[in-house]
């Protein structure tokens, strides 16, 4: 029996919003600064310090390091922000920065003290963020400290401090889908480069 008309709208709708953030994904893959002048002008300042270069360095989600993890998430942010109309500046710079911590918590000698990083990491993070960037607002802050959400209990307070933790979710399911599944990681592959 086929589903009434609605429902098909609906599933057409999810469909269509499924695959506008897939595709933000891969696109955050291959940014370039004269493609996406706007994006790179609300994160070049902390982006290209050698602080944040650095994240490449560090493992994130198997194949993917922090650097290309939090680009993922900040671009994705950026699309969905724009898209509702909310402070993109604050978006983009707390999510550039949501991530900003210099250790590897997988590492067995630092893994046993970071062994609660899911919960500790934001904190870390938000200090680091207040040193890289002495101008951080006070709700680029709470968006970085309460990116962790659900799992820490700390609900974000605004609209784009969701928005990031939303996007920070959905990339790292991504980022893990293509690390584990073959076949998915084919699939990001294939849009990305077009092969």
């Amino acid at each position: 029996m086929p589903l009434p008309t609605s429902s098909s709208k609906e599933y057409d709708m999810n469909n269509k919003i499924s695959e506008k953030l897939f595709n933000t994904f891969c696109e955050s893959y291959k940014l370039n600064e004269e493609d996406q002048k706007e994006f790179f002008s609300l994160i070049s300042k902390q982006y290209f310090t050698d602080e944040v270069q650095s994240l490449k360095q560090y493992e994130q989600h198997l194949e993917i390091n922090r650097l290309q993890h939090i680009t993922s998430v900040t671009f994705l942010a950026f699309k969905i922000s724009k898209h509702l109309g909310t402070d993109t500046a604050a978006v983009a710079r707390a999510a550039i920065m949501h991530d900003l911590f210099y250790y590897d918590w997988r590492d067995g000698e630092t893994g046993k003290w970071h062994r609660l990083h899911g919960y500790k990491h934001p904190k870390y993070a938000a200090l680091n963020a207040r040193e890289l960037c002495p101008d951080l607002t006070k709700k680029e802050e709470d968006i970085i400290r309460r990116h962790m959400w659900p799992l820490t209990l700390r609900t974000p307070n605004s609209k784009e401090g969701f928005i990031v933790s939303l996007s920070d979710k959905y990339c790292a399911t991504v980022e893990l889908l293509y690390s584990k599944i073959p076949s998915f990681k084919d699939k990001v592959l294939h849009e990305i480069h077009g092969k």
